[in-house]
């Protein structure tokens, strides 16, 4: 059965993640999130990683595979930003975006993919953003690194895509979160009036998105972007 897979979530403490998690739980797969700091939700196993440290997520999947099994499913959502326009970008607010948004995903996705291989089955479900291909003025580093995942689920399809394994994009938009609540109203609602659907998307509404790419009924879909976001980024 489907949902007894095993699914790991990085970056699954708060936010989105917290939410895909959630979903994943409340749909009875067997679930681990990787956290630098705090816990995942109720039912899940948390296991403390960088995506950064390479050695440290290789002790995370090895927990993992030793309390839950092998990971068949793996959402790469862990990400940071470092916001500000491009003249007052330093080199680290840009390397350290992309060692984390890019390079975190590569170490994830990398080290997931054996057991992937060995099971000839496996779902690769890579968060990316609406800025990813519609950009975003003072997120260089963040967008650059968000639409740099469409090349990797794509690549990454042609290689593996022979052995049961399928590579996905999900590009929210704006979503309910800590980070939009704290926009100012009139912000907000200046955000609302550029997007089709009126309103920002519950952490929900994107974890249904993820949960289905991860079922065996999308099992023919592979190297797609499936934007999140109300309409607000229709043909980028």
């Amino acid at each position: 059965m489907s949902s007894q897979r095993v699914v790991l979530v990085t970056g699954g403490n708060r936010g989105i993640g917290r939410a895909i998690a959630e979903r994943f739980v409340r749909d009875g797969y067997r679930v681990a999130v990787t956290a630098r700091s705090g816990e995942g939700p109720e039912g899940t196993l948390t296991v403390r990683a960088d995506v950064t440290d390479a050695a440290a997520l290789d002790a995370a999947f090895t927990e993992v595979e030793q309390q839950l099994g092998p990971v068949e499913i793996v959402v790469a959502n862990a990400g940071i930003t470092k916001d500000t326009l491009l003249l007052r970008m330093s080199e680290d607010d840009f390397d350290s975006v992309v060692a984390t948004n890019l390079g975190g995903t590569f170490r994830v996705v990398k080290r997931a993919s054996k057991g992937m291989l060995r099971a000839r089955f496996g779902r690769v479900i890579l968060i990316s953003s609406v800025v990813g291909l519609y950009g975003s003025a003072g997120q260089v580093n963040y967008s650059a690194s968000k639409s740099a995942l469409v090349g990797f689920a794509r690549s990454l399809t042609r290689e593996l895509g022979g052995r049961g394994i399928t590579a996905n994009v999900v590009a929210p938009g704006f979503i309910e979160t800590d980070m939009t609540a704290e926009l100012p109203e009139e912000t907000q609602k200046q955000y609302k009036a550029n997007i089709p659907a009126g309103r920002f998307a519950t952490p929900d509404e994107v974890a249904g998105v993820v949960t289905w790419l991860a079922s065996d009924e999308s099992g023919y879909i592979s190297g797609a972007v499936i934007p999140v976001d109300g309409g607000l980024g229709m043909g980028h």
